[in-house]
């Protein structure tokens, strides 16, 4: 073992982030995340251990199943950086205790990530940008863009910087508190409201049919937007919803279904 009297350094923390932004390119059915995982561990590696045997065993122990969410899971790679440290350094740290933190932080990881950042801050920003878009506007592929660097770059040097400052107090702060069910909650809910009031605009369907009320001809249309706009797109996607999570029906059945009804309910002038 080397260096064992030095701690790391910013440079070595930069490295260690550049090797995280990497951690799905080598993405397998086996044990997911592992060989990224270990990627990012490298610089640590590298210096605290000098023989292969040391090497071996280092990479071993990130080698195993590994699989969150690939922005927070900036977060483990720092504190496995934090304790690996402590490990060559101190060798007070029992090395089964990296990969049990490791795994422990997996699922609570995964569901906040994907909460915040898949299902509330992808999703709104892709709604404005498609928006702008829409009208001829190159600021809204570009706003994309931007904004999803700056949060993914933002989680990941987080993760990275802060995961190795605070060490396991970090998750384990944010778990006492209840910031995180919360959070996760709230982002949740977000998610509901934004996806349905993108809904109209991606889910289009509408209804010729009309009666007449005297001499008067009334669209059920308008009638139906009078009282609540988008209700038929509302409507259909969550029937297809209910169909696919409650009835276990296929999306290929209800792809030909909907085929099938919009061609016949065209036909009959229904739609």
């Amino acid at each position: 073992m080397k260096n064992t009297n030095q701690k790391l350094t910013r440079q070595d923390l930069w490295k260690i982030f550049r090797g995280q932004i990497f951690i799905r390119s080598a993405l397998n059915f086996e044990r997911q995340q592992c060989i990224g995982f270990t990627h990012a561990m490298s610089p640590i590696i590298e210096k605290y251990y000098d023989t292969p045997e040391e090497k071996s065993q280092a990479m071993e122990r990130h080698m195993e199943l590994f699989l969150t969410q690939p922005m927070v899971s900036a977060i483990p790679v720092g504190v496995a950086a934090a304790m690996e440290e402590r490990l060559a350094t101190e060798g007070d740290v029992d090395p089964s205790a990296i990969s049990a933190v490791k795994t422990a932080l997996m699922g609570p990881l995964a569901a906040l990530g994907d909460s915040l950042i898949n299902g509330t801050a992808r999703p709104i920003l892709a709604g404005i940008a498609c928006g702008l878009a829409l009208q001829g506007s190159l600021l809204g592929p570009l706003m994309f863009l931007i904004g999803m660097t700056i949060i993914t770059l933002g989680v990941r040097y987080f993760g990275v910087f802060k995961g190795y400052e605070k060490g396991v107090t970090l998750v384990a702060d944010l778990q006492k508190s209840g910031l995180i069910s919360k959070i996760t909650e709230l982002a949740a809910v977000a998610a509901f409201v934004i996806i349905g009031g993108f809904t109209p605009g991606v889910v289009s369907l509408s209804t010729s049919l009309a009666y007449t009320a005297g001499d008067t001809v009334i669209s059920l249309q308008q009638t139906l937007d009078g009282l609540l706009p988008g209700i038929l797109p509302v409507g259909l996607t969550l029937l297809m919803y209910s169909l696919l999570s409650r009835k276990k029906v296929s999306p290929i059945v209800l792809m030909l279904i909907l085929m099938v009804a919009g061609v016949a309910g065209t036909y009959l002038g229904i739609f």
